[in-house]
């Protein structure tokens, strides 16, 4: 948690002496310009240089002849010039992830390296050094560091310097400040640390610490030490019990992140701490009352642990308590109204907790309270309308709660708030006019809510309004510009999913400059909204599922600034798109695009071109090489895209996601394929062939392979189980394969999907198919949401699944299906009975094979049969009765049974006889369904008369009779007579002449 920087007033006879600083400053400038440095410490500096690495020539001012004193980062004494400061810190702040890379680049380029030479011993009255933030990752820190003799402030945080801490540092008797945070250091004892007598701030965060059981001891015997950081360093429990002076110095404790299993008693005995930090996933208990006897206490920091008690009476107690972080601590109960005694309160976090009970109103008694944070706990009951006394509020989040009502009006009153999240809670009512009020409001989220009702006019009341945020409610109604005609600071307009339809005027020119825009699922159709093209700083575009129907404008991909992210997917855009000026991810599919595939940005990582009209090749796209360095997925299915597959996937190297199914490509699997990494590769539904290649061996990682409907051939190779150990959908259905199904398929233990129906295998089925243990478990997540999409959705795997007879697309759930389709292959030998191990089979299909024997009993009787919805076991040569237990099947929707040689009752239950008597034809079974009646032993009953065979026999048989004889009664009388009467003969054929050329006529002039 990062903890926010609080201002002290300073007193009234402080500012007097403001006045004094530019005076100091002409003073020191105006001497150091009359004075040069000392030659041998300027030497020393150049030395020092020499020896650094420096792309970005930071240090260009430090050149012979100069003087010292006025190069970068260095400071002189204003009246002996001798250099007593190098400050040489990065200038530039680590970019964020969005960063470009051009950001990136010049930040790296702005740090040191190299080496540190020894001729800083040349500054005798250094008493200063700072070289934190730079890149000496190669290198220890320099054991002649401890040699400094006159150094008071040494930082070399975050400067990437690995190995022992010199001990020799203890050596530095003058040193007040040691600052080694963030590097890769460690220490087998901190007994070093005694030497340092003057030191006041110590930071050994994250310094490898896990054996210096000595920490304690140490540190806190140093006389002057005001703040201690060991954050991250690997620190147990002390072993042995400390007295602890209560006049110690100690002021600011940060122990967060350690392996500390409680709260170390000690602390409670240091009186003056003002800011303690022990956040840590292993602290555990209850939180312990004393925190109430430190007074002086500011703030409070226990976040990300496992305290799973209710807050105690004693921190309401705090009066001095400015800042109190307990998110994530698993708290339970309430939150007291004695909160209000903490008068002195700022910032306020207990998100994602368990509290419950509702928001008391003695909140608004923290009048000095600017953030508040309780989202993701049980909260229910209104939000207080006592938060409109909290003048001073600018966040307020309360989001996935249970709280339900109206928002108060009272929120107009809150003058300075910027941030309101009341996302995922059960609030009704509409939006109230007052929000109108709130000039300085930055963020306002209401998403995901059962808000109801139209689109407020009051939000064009909010001048000041950055960031409005609607989404996933179910407002309705119509938008006119009206509602945005005084929001001239809006950056980010999101309210996707909701039942809204914007009309403005088609001359309507915005007054925002928008940088982000959601607005999926409104009605902006069905023309291109126009006002776009004044959007020059837009970056994240969503207008998917928006009714839009026609072609895509020119000016539109040719606006300015690039698209970061652009979404345009499932509407009725038409066109040809020739570039796509976008940086980072695309989603045009299921839209009319036609003509061949656009060229892209280098540094696109999502492109979906999915259910379009694309055609041609793919080359242009995969083989130029300043494009798919960086993309990660490629979705081009449901296209018309015809050729080979190129064979220049070398420098697609990120991709993981790969879909080029139902299209019209043919030839065989490129071998560069197999050099990427693909979690997913789905190639069905096209025309390709071959057999499947030995490099595919080299694709580990593989999720899921789909080239059904293709025209393989060969054997199942039997290295998918060896090479491919991740699949857990594996599809090869209607190609030409042929062989045995092989025994390493066994080894697939996160298989879930296997699909090898509609070939040419033969063998038995393996009995080790009861290995599969992603199938025999009823214990199923959702393995399928892969990666993070455009910052807040996410890529989710669908598949084209063949289940209860038909074929269906899943999506999110994909990773809850499990199921085998082994039908329309030649396999032989009897029903395995091991399959009745798979009890988390949801289908299983092994219909037309030549499969013999028994059903076995012990499938039934296996947990399988509670909870299988499918089972498809028809056309095999299947003897002896349905198994009794088969009437455990609860949740079967699909079954069948037909064309065997089965025989006896249908088992009763609920669910078989639910099925038509298709399920059942072509055996010899009687019962309901069937209106075949059984005899007392459950077999169909006989007809003496016809020597033992039953009814149905003699039925089918007549039957048979009946067709033959009816057949040769027709023929002959159509037929004879055609023979033995000339006139009739004659008659027919100038009939058929005629009908014939008659036919002929309309062809012909149909065909002009």
């Amino acid at each position: 948690m990062a903890i926010a920087t609080m201002t002290t007033p300073l007193p009234f006879s402080f500012f007097p002496c403001l006045l004094l600083i530019p005076a100091i400053c002409f003073t020191i400038s105006h001497a150091n310009s009359n004075l040069l440095c000392i030659q041998s410490e300027r030497e020393a500096l150049l030395k020092f240089k020499n020896h650094l690495i420096d792309p970005s020539n930071r240090l260009s001012s430090w050149v012979e002849g100069g003087d010292c004193c006025e190069w970068t980062g260095v400071v002189c004494h204003n009246s002996t010039g001798h250099v007593n400061q190098l400050h040489l810190a990065a200038p530039l702040s680590k970019p964020d992830y969005f960063a470009s890379n051009a950001e990136w680049e010049a930040y790296y380029n702005s740090l040191l390296g190299g080496k540190i030479n020894p001729s800083l011993l040349e500054l005798k009255h250094l008493s200063s050094l700072d070289l934190s933030n730079n890149n000496f990752s190669s290198i220890h820190i320099p054991k002649f560091v401890g040699l400094l003799e006159s150094l008071t402030y040494l930082n070399l945080s975050r400067a990437q310097f690995q190995g022992t801490i010199p001990h020799n540092l203890g050596n530095l008797s003058k040193l007040q400040y040691l600052d080694l945070r963030g590097n890769d250091l460690k220490s087998k004892t901190l007994q070093w640390v005694s030497g340092l007598s003057s030191l006041q701030y110590l930071d050994l965060s994250y310094a490898d610490l896990h054996t210096a059981n000595d920490w304690v001891q140490v540190t806190l015997k140093l006389p002057s030490l005001l703040e201690l950081h060991l954050s991250g360093c690997g620190l147990d429990n002390d072993p042995s019990s400390i007295n602890v002076n209560s006049t110690k110095s100690l002021v600011v404790l940060d122990l967060s992140g350690n392996s500390l299993s409680s709260v170390p008693k000690w602390i409670f005995s240091l009186h003056g701490l003002v800011s303690i930090d022990l956040g840590s996933k292993s602290l555990e208990g209850p939180i312990p009352d004393y925190f109430g006897n430190i007074s002086f206490l500011e703030i409070l920091d226990l976040s990300l642990s496992f305290l799973n008690s209710s807050i105690p009476k004693s921190l309401y107690s705090l009066n001095r308590l400015q800042f109190l972080s307990l998110w994530g601590t698993q708290l339970q109960g309430t939150i007291s109204s004695a909160i209000g005694n903490l008068s002195s309160l700022i910032q306020l976090y207990l998100a994602q907790n368990q509290l419950n009970g509702q928001i008391p109103l003695s909140i608004g008694e923290l009048s000095s309270l600017k953030l508040f944070h309780v989202s993701e706990n049980q909260l229910n009951g209104q939000i207080p309308l006592s938060i409109g006394q909290l003048s001073s509020l600018e966040e307020f989040d309360v989001s996935e709660n249970q709280l339900n009502g109206q928002i108060p009006l009272s929120i107009g009153e809150l003058s300075s708030l910027k941030l309101f999240d009341v996302s995922k809670n059960q609030l009704n009512g509409q939006i109230p006019l007052s929000i109108g009020q709130l000039s300085s409001l930055e963020v306002f989220d209401v998403s995901e809510n059962q808000l109801n009702g139209t689109f407020p006019l009051s939000f064009g009341r909010l001048e000041s309004l950055e960031t409005l945020d609607c989404g996933y409610n179910l407002l309705e109604g119509v938008v006119s510009e009206t509602h945005f005609s005084n929001l001239t600071r809006l950056t980010t307009l999101a309210a996707s999913h909701n039942r809204l339809r914007f009309e403005p005027n088609s001359s309507w020119i915005p007054l925002f400059q928008c940088e982000r825009i959601e607005l999926g699922h409104w009605h902006l159709g069905p023309k291109f909204p126009q006002w776009l093209k004044f959007q020059k700083k837009l970056s994240y575009l969503d207008i998917s599922y928006a009714g839009i129907s026609d072609v895509m404008p020119p000016w539109f991909l040719n606006l300015p600034t690039p698209f970061e992210s652009l979404n345009l997917s499932s509407n009725q855009l038409r066109g040809d798109i020739s570039y796509l000026n976008v940086r980072s991810s695309v989603d045009l599919s299921s839209n009319r695009f036609i003509g061949p595939l656009p060229r892209v940005f280098p540094t696109l990582v999502f492109l979906m071109l999915s259910n379009n009209s694309f055609s041609g090749s793919l080359f242009e796209l995969l083989c130029n090489s300043s494009s798919g360095k960086l993309t990660e997925v490629l979705y081009i299915d449901k296209n018309l895209i015809s050729g080979d597959i190129p064979d220049c996937w070398n420098h697609w190297q990120s991709l993981v996601l790969l879909n080029l199914g139902s299209n019209n490509l043919t030839g065989k699997i490129p071998p560069s394929l197999w050099h990427l990494n693909l979690i997913m590769l789905n190639l069905r539904n096209n025309t390709m062939f071959g057999e499947l290649p030995s490099t595919l061996q080299n694709s580990p990682y593989l999720v899921m392979f789909d080239l059904s409907e293709n025209h393989f051939s060969g054997s199942v190779p039997a290295w998918i189980g060896d090479k491919l150990s991740k699949l857990v959908i594996l599809s090869l259905r209607s190609n030409n394969f042929d062989g045995h199904i092989p025994h390493k398929i066994c080894d697939l233990q996160f298989l879930q999907n296997l699909d090898l129906a509609h070939n040419n295998i033969s063998g038995v089925i393996p009995k080790c198919f009861n290995s599969l243990s992603a199938m025999a478990t009823t214990n199923k997540t959702n393995n399928f949401v892969l990666a993070e999409y455009v910052y807040t959705d996410a890529i989710v795997l669908n598949a084209l699944l063949v289940l209860k007879g038909r074929e269906d697309e899943y999506g999110s759930t994909l990773g809850l299906v499990t199921s085998m389709d082994l039908s329309a292959n030649s396999l032989t030998g009897e029903f395995p009975k091991e399959i009745g191990s798979l009890v988390g089979l949801l289908s299983l299909n092994f219909s037309g094979n030549l499969l013999t024997g028994n059903i076995p009993d012990s499938i039934g009787k296996m947990e399988l049969m509670e909870s299988v919805e499918s089972l498809d076991l028809s056309m095999n040569r299947l003897n002896g009765e349905i198994p009794p237990s088969f009437s455990n099947l609860n949740f079967l929707n699909h079954f069948n049974v037909s064309y065997n040689n089965l025989t006896g009752q249908i088992p009763t239950s609920t669910q078989l006889q639910s099925f038509e008597n298709l399920s059942y034809v072509g055996n010899h079974l009687c019962g309901l369904p069937l209106t075949k009646n059984c005899t007392s032993k459950g077999n169909p009953i006989v007809d003496v008369a016809n020597n033992g065979r039953s009814r149905e026999g003699s039925k089918v048989n007549w039957l048979y009779v009946s067709i033959v004889l009816g057949f040769v009664m027709g023929f002959w009388v159509v037929v004879a007579p055609l023979f033995f009467i000339r006139s009739w003969r004659h008659a027919y054929y100038r009939k058929l002449d005629h009908v014939g050329r008659k036919l002929y006529v309309s062809w012909a002039t149909m065909g002009m």
